[in-house]
């Protein structure tokens, strides 16, 4: 593991489905807000400004394992790991935690690209300075 980053978040009402169990593409949600969160501790964001044009991280993989539910107002842990970071990409897992219990694990492979007017997308090598950030993110919160 690269870099490791926890924050807590609880489940909303409006999260939950019929059944009272939040829904499971809330957890995707979330996945993307503790990432963000992450690039915003490095003093970075998702998507930005830089010498090379404008960069970002579009996804090329994600999954979700879940080991047990989620319900309205449980306060959960979620731990932000970057678990590799290759030339051009970065995989990162999100462990979700209830009382001290592991209940889901998402994995996300993100591309290091820059984009154009019009949506296009070119990968490029992750560049020195953001690589530097992303290996010196050690454990943070917020």
């Amino acid at each position: 593991m690269l870099a490791e980053f926890r924050t807590t978040r609880r489940v909303q009402f409006a999260e939950t489905d019929t059944a009272g169990v939040m829904h499971f593409s809330n957890y995707f949600r979330w996945m993307e807000e503790v990432e963000h969160a992450w690039f915003r501790s490095l003093g970075m964001s998702v998507i930005q400004p830089h010498a090379l044009g404008t960069v970002s991280w579009p996804r090329i993989t994600v999954s979700c394992e879940y080991l047990a539910p989620l319900r309205f107002e449980d306060e959960v842990e979620l731990h932000f790991q970057l678990v590799s970071l290759s030339e051009k990409s970065m995989t990162h897992e999100v462990l979700f935690y209830l009382a001290g219990k592991r209940v889901a694990r998402g994995r996300a492979k993100a591309v290091c690209c820059r984009t154009f007017e019009g949506g296009k997308f070119e990968s490029i090598p992750i560049p020195p300075d953001i690589r530097a950030k992303m290996e010196g993110g050690g454990l943070a919160g917020a």
